[in-house]
């Protein structure tokens, strides 16, 4: 029994495959590349400028709305 569990260990040793250094290599760029993109993404949403906001709070703003009512065609109080 005992030449057989070895004999079985002894086979399963040379037919292991491992990913290897070639592998490590690929995750390794593929984890550098994803960061770099985070980075360059956030770098990007920064620059972006947000209008500022014309409307009273709670107020829905209509762009296309006559000057001087509130939106909905009621006279602005």
């Amino acid at each position: 029994m005992t030449s057989l569990t070895a004999g079985l260990a002894l086979a399963v040793e040379e037919n292991r495959v491992t990913p290897g250094v070639l592998g490590f290599l690929v995750v390794a760029l593929l984890g550098v590349a994803t960061y770099l993109l985070v980075r360059s993404m956030n770098r990007q949403i920064r620059r972006i400028d947000l209008p500022e906001e014309t409307a009273a709070p709670g107020r829905d703003a209509d762009p296309d709305a006559e000057p001087g009512t509130s939106g909905n065609g009621t006279p602005a109080r």
